[in-house]
Parts: C-alpha cells; sequence; structure tokens
C-alpha cells in the first residue's frame, strides 16, 4: 500500500513556528539564517582580515545547530517524506515558464534548468550564483539580516525596521520576477 503524503497543513506549521519563536523569545534569542554565514566565517579564522567578524563566536553555537537542523530536515523531507507528485501550479503560471524555456514547469520544485550540476557548472549558471550570491549578501549585511530573520522575528516582535525590510523583499522579488528574470532565461 503506497502512503501518499501532504504538506502539513497551517494550523500544524503555524503554531510550531510560532511556539518556536516564543522559545526563542524566552531565551533571549533571535532567529536568522543569514547570521550564519558570519559564524562560519569567525569559526573559519576571518576575524583576523576584518573586524566584522572579530566576536564571540561559540555564544553562536546553537544557531549553528539550526543551520544543521534545515540541512538534515531537507534531506529528510525530500527522501523520506515526499511523494514527488506534480505541484499544483496556476495554468498560466506554467504557460510562462514554458515560455522562459523550463520544460517540466510544475512537475518538480527545483527545476534543472536551475539546479542541475549541468546548469549549475555552466558558464552562465556560475555567473548567476557568484551575481545573486554577492546581493544576496549585500543585501541582507545592508537590512540588518535576511528574509527569515526579519519576517518570523522581527516581525513577531513588531519591529518597524523588519517590516520595511520584508516590504523591500517583496518589491524586489516582484521587480526580479517580472523585470529581470526574463532576460536571464
Amino acid at each position: 500500500m503506497e502512503v501518499i503524503l501532504q504538506p502539513w497543513p497551517w494550523y500544524v506549521s503555524g503554531p510550531l513556528i510560532a511556539l518556536t519563536m516564543l522559545m526563542l523569545i524566552y531565551f533571549g534569542k533571535t532567529f536568522g539564517m543569514s547570521s550564519n554565514l558570519r559564524t562560519f566565517c569567525s569559526v573559519l579564522g576571518a576575524g583576523k582580515a576584518a573586524d566584522f567578524f572579530k566576536f564571540d563566536w561559540k555564544s553562536q553555537r546553537w544557531n549553528l545547530m539550526v543551520v544543521l537542523g534545515t540541512i538534515l530536515g531537507g534531506f529528510i523531507a525530500t527522501h523520506y517524506l515526499s511523494n514527488h507528485a506534480p505541484i499544483a501550479l496556476n495554468t498560466e503560471t506554467v504557460h510562462q515558464l514554458t515560455e522562459l524555456h523550463f520544460k517540466d514547469a510544475g512537475k518538480t520544485l527545483v527545476p534543472p534548468e536551475i539546479y542541475s550540476w549541468e546548469h549549475v557548472l555552466s558558464i552562465k549558471g556560475f555567473a548567476i550564483l557568484v551575481i545573486a550570491g554577492f546581493l544576496i549578501g549585500f543585501g541582507t549585511r545592508y537590512a540588518g539580516g535576511c528574509t527569515s530573520g526579519h519576517a518570523i522575528t522581527g516581525l513577531s516582535n513588531l519591529q518597524l525596521p523588519s517590516l520595511i525590510a520584508v516590504i523591500g523583499f517583496f518589491i524586489g522579488g516582484l521587480l526580479m520576477t517580472y523585470f529581470i528574470l526574463p532576460y536571464i532565461f
């Protein structure tokens, strides 16, 4: 008998995220993924080259467990909890993605036109990764955090800078989707 797995419903995952946030607030911690890059760089000795990386990275060990949990959780979800069924995308979205040369639009969460090794290791794919990585790194540093930090921690703490940052993230995403992405693919 085949077990058909479905995503967790909002009424399960939403309260779990809220519970996690309450525990972090209670223990005086904040959540965000981009701060882990600073911690990794500090662990590797980047503090010798830049003062930004000079801090007590051992106080952030718990946050490195978040990264490990994210990686393990993603692996488990992809390999053991996924039914690999086609994604329910709007037909207009599938049509637009097909026009952008995505052959299997709606059949997978990670399109091979972006995520396959063949495309990642091409000159175009590598250039996209380097430029995107630079822009994301610059943006998270400039905004004082990443989307998860601002949208989850910042908004749950009712921080106005996080609201402004999240609005900026959405505007940037819309601009990318409608004005830049068509020229990349």
